[in-house]
């Protein structure tokens, strides 16, 4: 896993505080601390693991002695009914940890699912499938490293990676010509500028202004391609707003390099993923 684990154990640490509080109801007035035990995760669907070190580690932060045996990794293709870990542990703690854990591996091996068929749809033209910031609040990192394991690429973590001129920055900057102009007095070399257009006018506006990158948004595939063959490759361009796997590869089939798709992040299934106990 590439994500840094200080800003995994915080999150877990959060997640665990809200659901534990001070006291389980039914476990700790039920079982023993010294009651051992053997969970399995289950996978109940054909997917895309994710995020089984970060579900693993909600085990770790609060029983010392848990111990765990993998047999998929993040990334994998996963057929229903496949095994991916065996756990062992305090039964109490495994009982504790068990909705954390399975709420993150669930949410991250679904958008890396979906990801994936999104991947799959677009193959063999030249577009690369992308996430946005529309995340869930203290989630985003988890989440774009899913889109990852899916196949899928970032577009920004945060407002700093790039300047992007969507329509209000556009509307407050006096237009699109003035508004790049502004930047490029003041942004360094490393920060590109995109631009979010309309129509054809404001692709090729923005195209004459210098964008490095033109948002395609809400545009029909007919005036996408329009746009491809405008630019000729002098800026990337980014078909973004309401792509579904219905429309994904005629959008895809239009030249455009990037599709940005919110819905992988804001409003993914959870993967079907259970943890099955039995007495070690």
């Amino acid at each position: 896993m590439i994500l840094p684990q200080f800003y995994v154990d915080d999150l877990i640490k959060r997640a665990l505080a809200e659901d534990i509080n001070y006291i389980d109801t039914a476990t700790d007035y039920l079982l023993s601390e010294a009651d051992e035990g053997k969970a399995i995760f289950l996978a109940k669907a054909d997917g895309v693991l994710c995020g089984l070190e970060v579900a693993l580690r909600v085990f770790e932060l609060i029983d010392p002695s848990f111990k765990a045996v993998t047999y998929k990794k993040d990334g994998d293709l996963l057929e229903k009914g496949d095994v991916i870990a065996e756990l062992y542990g305090k039964t109490a703690l495994l009982l504790k940890g068990e909705r954390t854990a399975l709420n993150l591996i669930q949410h991250m091996s679904g958008i890396a699912t979906a990801t994936h068929e999104l991947t799959e749809l677009v193959k063999g033209t030249n577009a690369q499938i992308t996430d946005t910031r529309k995340t869930l609040p203290g989630m985003r990192s988890l989440q774009k490293y899913a889109v990852v394991c899916g196949g899928g690429k970032n577009h920004r973590f945060n407002l700093s990676d790039g300047a992007m001129l969507k329509d209000n920055h556009i509307d407050a900057g006096g237009g699109i010509t003035k508004a790049i102009e502004a930047l490029r007095s003041k942004l360094g070399h490393m920060v590109k500028i995109e631009v979010e257009t309309r129509n054809l006018e404001e692709v090729q506006e923005a195209l004459d202004a210098g964008a490095e990158i033109i948002m395609l948004d809400n545009m029909s595939c007919g005036m996408m391609k329009q746009a491809v063959d405008l630019c000729a490759g002098r800026a990337k361009l980014e078909a973004s707003g309401g792509i579904t796997e219905e429309t994904i590869r005629a959008v895809a089939e239009t030249g455009v390099d990037i599709i940005s798709v919110g819905a992988l992040t804001h409003s993914v299934k959870a993967f079907d993923i259970s943890m099955k106990l039995s007495k070690a």
